[in-house]
């Protein structure tokens, strides 16, 4: 599937994604716990050149990640949904699966940020696991 759509729970933000995903990460880092609600983040790798905002216009929470550089979280300010992660240096946009109008044939490539983990957050059984960010070629760079 090479064209992807998604969008918020109420419809307000809608976006697509026009090339094919570069793999899908578990991250467990404590933000996105936060963010999550206490899961992990399940996260679609999208090329930033293939990410379109279409519809609506999310809202943005900066903060700095472990490399110093910005990450930047987006999500629809009218009912709150999880929608994307950017982070300043990194070529690509790390999209929460839940966001995405079909993700059925998606499945976890990596887990990262385990040093953080609860001890009940689910690991995939033969799926690598990095104690926080992986190194390049992990993400697909």
């Amino acid at each position: 599937m090479a064209e992807r759509t998604g969008g918020c729970a109420c419809g307000v933000i809608r976006f697509k994604i026009t090339a094919p995903l570069m793999g899908v990460g578990v991250c467990h880092c404590t933000d996105c716990q936060k963010a999550s609600g206490g899961t992990p983040n399940y996260v679609a790798l999208a090329p930033k050149v293939s990410f379109e905002i279409i519809q609506g216009e999310a809202k943005v929470y900066c903060s700095k990640g472990d490399s110093g550089n910005d990450v930047r979280r987006a999500f629809c300010p009218e009912c709150g949904t999880p929608l994307w992660s950017k982070l300043t240096q990194a070529p690509l946009v790390a999209v929460k699966l839940g966001a995405l109008d079909d993700n059925a044939d998606l499945k976890p490539d990596l887990h990262l940020y385990v040093a953080s983990a609860a001890p009940w957050h689910l690991m995939h059984e033969g799926v690598p696991t990095f104690p926080k960010m992986p190194p390049p070629l992990a993400l697909g760079e």
